[in-house]
């Protein structure tokens, strides 16, 4: 008898489609029958009776914050709620509480960033970003001469910020590269950096010594505002930062002051606190900032594989086999 489950996102118009398409919703119901229509928060009464039984959910980007009172009240035999995304900080705590294992395709999420971070880091290592728009308005040579002012990427020094799951990821891509990698994290093992080829270092001295840095540090209220101007008035001349994690963790006036004082500083970012700027923000302006739409993480097509990887999930978990990617109370404390 297969076991029962369900699809649930705050509303019906959502990425569920995306994340489990065809291929996986069909092994997921080799083992599992599903509720025919998404629950959403408004229609858990109405399929109380159907919720009850419910041992699984699925979710994507959208997933509801239910309380521990609703989790216990309408789905007394959950064991498992799979997360076709990121982050399960806003979501988890109470599912946890009541026992309820939480499972994030978080590994997935973190391919597309980590490939986008390492495309960036080999570009801008060649002044491509600067170097584009000074073609644009003064022509060739202006984006040759300035380029030439680059190291590339050949025994240069790359800061990585956050050795979570992105920022191993781009670690480990860069060992393919002949670089060398510095690695902000006080909670990275000695072992852990050693397998990635990282050297650890502080803040002060990626900021001063390396040519690329890019920001992949939790989320959390700790990490807020800490990278300040005492960190981006150390970069080079013609140094990038590159953040695709959070703004919230750079005081960005300070990140302006940094790169007016050295116009030929980089910054591109991803993503910016608030998001998008303010309409008379200066990055928006600023020859030297490069904003893009927060488009490093899963989308299109990318989007499926976080959908596959919580169908491995849900397999390895009824098999009784290893999983690799559930998530615990202690680890929100110091994951994104």
């Amino acid at each position: 008898m297969k076991a029962k489950a369900a699809f649930i996102n705050e509303t019906t118009e959502n990425a569920l489609a995306a994340a489990f398409d065809e291929q996986t919703r069909a092994l997921l119901c080799q083992t599992l029958e599903f509720l025919p229509r998404t629950i959403t928060p408004d229609t858990m009464q109405a399929y109380r009776s159907e919720l009850a039984h419910t041992e699984y959910l699925f979710s994507t980007w959208g997933m509801p914050q239910l309380t521990e009172a609703q989790i216990t009240d309408v789905f007394p035999n959950l064991k498992a709620v799979f997360y076709a995304a990121g982050t399960v900080q806003y979501f988890a705590r109470p599912f946890l509480n009541c026992g309820v294992r939480v499972f994030s395709a978080w590994t997935a999420n973190a391919v597309p960033v980590a490939e986008y971070t390492v495309a960036q880091i080999v570009l801008a290592n060649k002044g491509f970003f600067q170097g584009l728009r000074r073609q644009e308005k003064d022509g060739r040579t202006a984006f040759y001469e300035y380029s030439h002012s680059f190291p590339g990427t050949y025994r240069v020094k790359i800061g990585i910020l956050g050795v979570g799951s992105i920022g191993s990821l781009v670690l480990k891509m860069l060992q393919d590269y002949h670089v060398e990698t510095y690695a902000y994290d006080p909670f990275a093992s000695d072992e852990k950096l050693q397998q990635l080829g990282a050297k650890r270092a502080g803040l002060a001295e990626i900021f001063s010594e390396c040519q690329t840095i890019s920001n992949h540090i939790a989320n959390l209220p700790s990490t807020q505002k800490m990278l300040r101007y005492e960190h981006f008035s150390r970069m080079k001349k013609n140094a990038t930062f590159i953040n695709t994690g959070r703004g919230a963790q750079v005081v960005e006036e300070d990140l302006i002051r940094a790169l007016r004082e050295e116009p030929d500083r980089t910054a591109l970012l991803d993503v910016t606190f608030p998001e998008p700027p303010e309409k008379e923000s200066p990055l928006w302006t600023m020859p030297n900032v490069i904003l893009t739409p927060h488009i490093a993480g899963s989308m299109n097509q990318e989007i499926a594989r976080m959908g596959a990887i919580a169908a491995q999930e849900y397999t390895a978990l009824r098999q009784g086999e290893q999983t690799r990617c559930e998530v615990t109370l202690p680890m929100l404390e110091t994951m994104a």
